[in-house]
C-alpha cells in the first residue's frame, strides 16, 4: 500500500506542473483597441502587424519562440501547433503594432 500513496503522489505532482507549462500559449489571438467590459474592438491591421512580426520570430528554442505556422485569416493570427505566447503576443500587439491590448484563445 505504501508504493501505491508514493505513486500516486509523485503521478499528482506530475500533473499538477504540466498545466503550467502549456498555460499561456495560444493557437489563436487578436490585437484590440480599447477594452469596455466583455466587449473589444478587434484591430485587424495591427494583429495582421503582430502576426507577421511573431512569423519572423526567432529567439531561442522554446515553443514560443517561433512560429513557423503563424498565419493571419484578416480577423486573427492562428498557429494550428500552439507557438503563441500571451506575453509576446501581446508585446508585439502593444509596442510594434500600435494595439491598446490583446486576446487569445
Amino acid at each position: 500500500m505504501q508504493f501505491r500513496s508514493a505513486s500516486f503522489q509523485t503521478l499528482a505532482i506530475v500533473l499538477l506542473a504540466v498545466p503550467s507549462v502549456f498555460a499561456d500559449m495560444h493557437y489563436a489571438a487578436t490585437c484590440i483597441g480599447v477594452r469596455q467590459g466583455g466587449t473589444y474592438e478587434i484591430l485587424a491591421n495591427a494583429t495582421e502587424c503582430a502576426c507577421t512580426a511573431y512569423l519572423n520570430r526567432n529567439t531561442g528554442d522554446k515553443q514560443y519562440d517561433t512560429c513557423p505556422d503563424c498565419t493571419f485569416d484578416g480577423m486573427q493570427c492562428n498557429s494550428a501547433d500552439w507557438h503563441i505566447g500571451g506575453d509576446e503576443w501581446n508585446y508585439y500587439c502593444e509596442d510594434k503594432c500600435g494595439a491598446r491590448g490583446s486576446v487569445a484563445n
